[in-house]
């Protein structure tokens, strides 16, 4: 199957993320199918094709562990692996971090899709961004962007530090979305009353060992912030609606 380019989503010093169209000879005659394709070509800086491509290996061997799992139905699928290039499913939906409207049961049905991932072995390890959360047309989460992802076979601690990781700031966007003020009507969330989020240790070390180096390298010599999409602090925050209740089976 073939597809067209239709808009370059984004480019930074590990290649660029592309919205396609199949050509219509390939879609039945009709318009087409859109999907998103991930070209680990890399960039001016030296070595980034290679690190690119470990990237996109660590993508792609998620989502096929994904693959046969109740989470697939928001999870995207792949369509084609090359090398140097991912193409997967496209999501018909918004980031977090721009939807205009929630179901008020948003975050549970997130943190339920999370734990879901993790039965499958898998850790997203990126969740803290908001654009890797998407909202789908019904308003049920997806989750987008593996390229930090983990896989595990059995049990280990480092896969309970990384899954808790992840519900972590599952729980930290339900904080910051539902705070006084935000939350739906009669569901104040009373922080006197939830037990304090903890950093795992690897999580402290990253913050202050690892992390000032990362802000130098992407934002200062790669030009790059991968926080850009975060929504504002003073809103607008999304208008609530009804609750989906769990996804049948």
């Amino acid at each position: 199957m073939k597809f067209e380019l239709q808009r370059l989503l984004k480019r930074d010093s590990f290649g660029r993320v592309e919205l396609v169209r199949s050509s219509p000879s390939d879609a039945g005659g009709a318009a087409g199918m859109l999907a998103i394709r991930r070209v680990a070509c890399g960039g001016s800086l030296p070595g980034s094709a290679l690190v690119a491509r470990l990237l996109l290996n660590r993508e792609a061997r998620a989502l096929e562990r994904l693959g046969a799992a109740p989470a697939q139905d928001s999870v995207p699928r792949i369509l084609e692996r090359r090398p140097d290039s991912l193409l997967r499913e496209y999501v018909d939906g918004v980031p977090l971090s721009e939807t205009e409207a929630l179901p008020v049961d948003f975050f549970e049905r997130l943190a339920e899709l999370v734990a879901e991932v993790h039965a499958r072995g898998v850790c997203h390890n990126d969740l803290h961004k908001e654009q890797n959360v998407l909202v789908g047309t019904d308003g049920r989460p997806w989750l987008v962007d593996f390229q930090l992802a983990s896989v595990h076979q059995g049990d280990s601690r480092a896969r309970r530090t990384r899954c808790r990781e992840d519900l972590r700031h599952v729980e930290k966007h339900r904080r910051r979305y539902m705070r006084t003020g935000r939350e739906p009507a009669g569901l104040e969330l009373d922080l006197s009353r939830v037990e304090p989020l903890k950093r795992s240790l690897a999580a402290r070390w990253w913050r202050r060992s690892v992390k000032p180096v990362y802000v130098f390298v992407t934002r200062r010599l790669l030009s790059t912030r991968d926080g850009e999409a975060r929504r504002r602090s003073d809103g607008p925050f999304p208008r609530w609606t009804p609750a989906l209740g769990p996804r049948r089976r």
